[in-house]
């Protein structure tokens, strides 16, 4: 048709014989839901039924009494299934949990303090992109967690930056900290002061007194610096430490049991689990951080991009760890198990 052309209904006014005027045939829709529904649920409890007789289940009734009953299944069934009516047991937020459901998402502890936070979330953002860029792993976007509310078993791995200017955490909070690593979870804190601890007299910095208040009502295992045999060192990147903006904080695992009989020199130890735990002083997140550019906000501690790339790479080796556990310690038994299913 011809542009601007205007669409009018047709005027019946001056027709010479009547008509009637009707709405599209289709114009109202069926649920078959509920009959269907209905119809699943009768066979059902008839296939039980009949299952419970060829079993002897019936065998003391007489058959007019288990037809009853089968019938009064039936229509007990029919009474039970409403028209239109559904059971909705959803609750309030339960479509932002589904959205989290869909990918990997990493993800960190609010504190409160506005600059700490964003610099967790602009942290998290740049490992996401350089997990995307380098590996197989594409996680959705960083979430913001507050530990005293939102559901934490949906994460793997929770970073926790300590700040001694942040609020004390509630005794209910480090309860619910404490049964997420106990179902599985792991949670890295951060101190961020390597620097600082670097340049005190006394050594202890305000933000490791605040982890060593949180850590009081936790029960955690024994810890030790990152072996060199350890399976976080070759998940993915082989390496022998793990820097962030600043480099000297051993990374602290749970320890694992010494054994002797093993021999020295290991790739990786056979019984390495996944800690439930990680503490570090080097500030990862500040080395992550990026910003809508892909720009680093902060600088490392002395300026190093190489040490910058091996923060990265040190985030990608921890998330690996946390999502693949020890199977890099089960490879290494690899040439054994072939030289004996040569046998």
């Amino acid at each position: 048709m011809p542009r601007d052309t205007e669409l009018k209904p047709i005027d019946a006014s001056g027709l010479s014989i009547p008509y009637t005027a009707e709405p599209l045939i289709g114009a109202e829709a069926w649920s078959l839901k509920p009959s269907l529904f209905a119809a699943a649920l009768i066979l059902l409890l008839i296939d039980s039924a009949v299952v419970l007789f060829m079993g002897g289940a019936f065998a003391r009734f007489r058959m007019p009494a288990a037809a009853a009953i089968l019938v009064a299944l039936a229509v007990g069934a029919l009474i039970a299934m409403p028209g239109q009516s559904f059971a909705d047991d959803s609750k309030p937020g339960d479509d932002i949990l589904l959205r989290q459901l869909d990918k990997t998402h990493l993800a960190y502890v609010i504190t409160g303090e506005t600059d700490v936070d964003r610099l967790s979330e602009r942290g998290l953002a740049g490992l996401t992109d350089f997990l995307t860029y380098r590996t197989t792993l594409e996680p959705g976007p960083p979430i913001g967690l507050d530990i005293t509310s939102d559901e934490l078993s949906f994460y793997s791995l929770i970073y926790w930056p300590i700040s001694a200017n942040a609020p004390m955490p509630s005794p209910a909070a480090i309860s619910r900290i404490d049964a997420y690593m106990r179902s599985g979870g792991t949670v890295l804190f951060d101190t961020r002061d390597q620097f600082s601890s670097l340049s005190s007299g006394s050594g202890t910095s305000p933000n490791s007194e605040r982890l060593q208040a949180i850590l009081a009502d936790l029960d955690i295992p024994p810890l030790e610096p990152v072996p060199t045999d350890n399976v976080l060192t070759k998940s993915f990147y082989l390496l022998s430490n793990f820097p962030g903006r600043y480099n000297g904080s051993p990374l602290w695992i749970e320890a694992q049991p010494d054994n002797g009989s093993q021999p020295t020199g290991r790739p990786a130890r056979s019984g390495d689990g996944v800690s439930p735990i990680m503490i570090t002083g080097n500030d990862f997140a500040g080395a992550w951080a990026i910003d809508s550019n892909g720009m680093p906000l902060l600088p490392t501690v002395p300026p190093d991009e190489q040490q910058r790339e091996l923060a990265f790479r040190s985030g990608v080796n921890i998330m690996m760890y946390m999502l693949t556990g020890n199977y890099k310690a089960d490879q290494v038994h690899i040439p054994a198990l072939l030289e004996r299913l040569g046998q």
